[in-house]
């Protein structure tokens, strides 16, 4: 059995700093390399799935995210945290600035494209896995892929919904709530 815990990135291992585009902004949230590390001990991938419309915006290429991400890889190993297994994210967005991004996508969460790419490329069980997201869209593409679902309360929890292209089915509910990472990560571990 390959399973895997999907990650978003800003709220859950990240500070949200609302549009990100340098690495200074990143500030990776206590306890995260720690969770990470008990997570991938007890046999998970670990992937990050993160919408980001920044690219969409023109705010950022698609290789300044990859660098963010890059940097993001070295910070958890340098505090004591595993290596990431894969970072999915999607540039696209419904109202994008450049239009070349202005795509109704399959990637951008709620739609489950990233989860189905990295199930396809690692081999992964969507229905052995979990979803760890900060926000109802996270929660809805983890269930789409049949994995159980964490929300954490660290991101946007309490935010409206995100733009996109299909309607949010509100009467969707993680399967568990609670603090953090760290939280998440001893209630996946308890329950696997």
């Amino acid at each position: 059995m390959n399973r895997a815990v999907f990650l978003d990135r800003d709220g859950v291992l990240i500070e949200d700093a609302d549009l990100l585009t340098q690495t200074e902004q990143l500030r990776i949230l206590p306890g995260v390399p720690a969770a990470l590390s008990a997570l991938k001990f007890a046999g998970f991938r670990l992937v990050v799935v993160t919408n980001q419309p920044v690219v969409a915006r023109g705010m950022i290429t698609e290789q300044g995210v990859e660098a963010v991400h890059a940097e993001l890889a070295r910070r958890i190993m340098a505090q004591g945290g595993p290596a990431i297994d894969r970072f999915y994210y999607c540039p696209h967005h419904p109202d994008a600035t450049l239009p070349q991004y202005r795509v109704a996508c399959e990637c951008r969460k709620p739609r489950p494209g990233m989860f189905l790419q990295a199930i396809a490329q690692l081999k992964l069980d969507g229905r052995a896995s979990f979803t760890v997201g900060d926000r109802l869209t996270d929660i809805i593409a983890g269930t789409q892929v049949g994995s159980r679902t964490v929300l954490v309360e660290t991101g946007k929890h309490t935010e409206l919904p995100i733009t996109t292209s299909d309607p949010i089915d509100l009467t969707i509910k993680p399967e568990h709530t609670c603090r953090d990472l760290s939280a998440g990560a001893a209630w996946i571990l308890g329950i696997q």
